[in-house]
């Protein structure tokens, strides 16, 4: 019995080892994973996109305040140096140059390596130029040195698309208009600092104190982070999860469940993407949308202090304020310094930057960006015509107010376009090749503004109109609407 006993229990030991080693071994649970979309979804608005907003707004406080010394500064290196109409054209020429040429290089430099790296390089390059043209001793070191700054403005400005990649989809139709806040901010304090420190101290000490604002804006930009996208992007996967943990953090919220996973992308800063069959036909609108945008906004600002500086086309007989300061054979006018009503009067075009952003906000929820795109190069184009019959310094004032208003709601549709329409592979890059392309507007701008504005106001302004209503037609030709939708990792 006892025999029998063992041998049935060393059956069963046989039994149970041969079944053990045939057994089918249990899956693992798949763990959940999620992408940065998911997440800057997840943690929603808080704190950080606060403090982003604020940081990356004064940068374009300094943006504006760049671009907008050149109208202060006209009237001034005029009668500095001298100079003709096409002299004072080339200045802007030259800051649009050098933005063309770094705008492109900038774009790759930050799909590569990193939009955080670009964007502060550009702060503290185009401060230190700027802080050197201060003391140009010519017109020429004054020219080199103002492209050398835009050169610099051209890595700052890659600080959009650093901005627009942590804020959630439904937000960015209305953060990024507000912006234009920020911008009218630094265009008014540079005016500002025409009034009053020109006429006591000169051009040369407004523009070191205007350099003041990069500085502070260098230090406040250790605050923000590299962006996520462009890490899980390059396989920094934990600098990404680290970065939106904080982010979670500060906004009090919480991370999406199970780990972060999204491929690696080898195509980064690749031109050829821009110009594959996929993003073609998007490409060389939005090419030209940016072209058109920059010249009507440039056209705009440097026509309207080209206009304010010769009181209309050169006035004849010139009041005390408006004293012709030298005198060169043969020209119509040649150097006649802003007054305090010029100022006031580019102060109240100015606030034309936000005086419709909640019109731009509801175009941009409404109808969307393709067609806000066409209603407003359209309406740009008709107001530029009506310059042309203004018969008085208020209608002139009311139409320089509107005309502005829309040029820059142009602006901040294609800069939201761009943004969201490129995959984060090729997103930076995207928006330096546009801006490039914009800043092509903005050379040849001046020319139109400064040297046909002697000849004839219609022109001069009839190229900006005719630009924005083929500007209008090209955008009905977008293949996509941007909309609702979520920014593409990959293409």
């Amino acid at each position: 019995m006892k025999e029998q006993l063992v041998s049935a229990i060393h059956l069963q030991e046989v039994e149970l080892e041969y079944v053990n080693e045939n057994a089918t071994p249990e899956e693992p649970k798949e763990r959940k994973t999620y992408s940065v979309e998911e997440a800057v979804e997840t943690i929603g608005f808080g704190w950080f996109h606060v403090l982003l907003f604020i940081i990356m707004g004064s940068a374009n406080i300094i943006e504006a305040m760049e671009i907008m010394l050149l109208a202060v500064l006209s009237p001034e290196i005029r009668c500095e140096w001298r100079l003709q109409d096409w002299q004072v054209a080339l200045v802007s020429t030259m800051v649009f140059l050098g933005f063309m040429v770094c705008g492109a290089f900038s774009g790759y430099i930050a799909d590569r390596y990193g939009r955080w790296k670009v964007v502060f390089g550009g702060f503290v390059w185009s401060a230190y130029f700027s802080l050197l043209t201060s003391f140009s001793p010519s017109y020429g070191w004054f020219i080199f040195l103002r492209s050398m700054v835009g050169c610099g403005i051209a890595g700052a400005s890659q600080g959009y698309i650093l901005k627009t990649e942590f804020i959630p989809a439904k937000y960015r139709a209305y953060l990024l208009p507000l912006a234009s806040i920020f911008w009218m901010a630094g265009s008014m304090l540079i005016i500002i600092l025409g009034m009053t420190v020109v006429p006591v101290l000169g051009w040369r000490w407004m523009i070191r104190l205007s350099v003041l604002p990069s500085l502070i804006l260098i230090v406040l930009f250790q605050f923000i982070p590299e962006s996520a996208r462009f890490n899980v992007s390059a396989g920094n996967v934990a600098g990404a999860v680290a970065t939106l943990q904080r982010i979670a953090k500060m906004n009090r919220s919480s991370m999406p469940e199970g780990d972060l996973a999204e491929p690696v992308l080898n195509d980064r800063g690749s031109f050829y993407v821009l110009v594959s069959s996929t993003f073609r036909r998007t490409s060389v609108l939005m090419w030209y949308s940016w072209f058109v945008a920059s010249f009507a906004y440039y056209g705009s600002v440097l026509s309207s202090s080209e206009l304010l500086e010769k009181n209309l086309l050169c006035i004849r007989d010139p009041d005390p304020e408006h004293h012709v300061k030298h005198v060169q054979e043969g020209a119509r006018c040649y150097c006649i310094p802003f007054g305090m009503a010029d100022y006031q009067t580019l102060l109240i075009s100015c606030l034309g930057e936000v005086a419709l952003i909640p019109l731009n906000i509801a175009l941009l929820n409404v109808v969307g960006r393709k067609y806000s795109l066409v209603i407003l190069q359209l309406s740009s184009g008709v107001f530029f015509m009506l310059v042309n019959i203004c018969s008085t310094m208020f209608g002139f004032t009311v139409l320089l107010f509107l005309i502005r208003s829309l040029v820059s709601m142009n602006f901040s549709v294609v800069y939201l376009y761009t943004a969201e329409v490129y995959p984060t592979a090729v997103r930076s890059i995207g928006l330096g090749v546009c801006t490039s392309f914009s800043r092509i507007g903005g050379m040849i701008a001046p020319f139109i503004a400064q040297v046909l504005m002697s000849r004839s106001v219609l022109l001069a302004l009839l190229p900006f109109s005719i630009s924005c209503f083929l500007c209008a037609g090209g955008a009905l030709l977008l293949p996509i609407e941007t909309r609702g939708r979520a920014l593409l990792q990959s293409s």
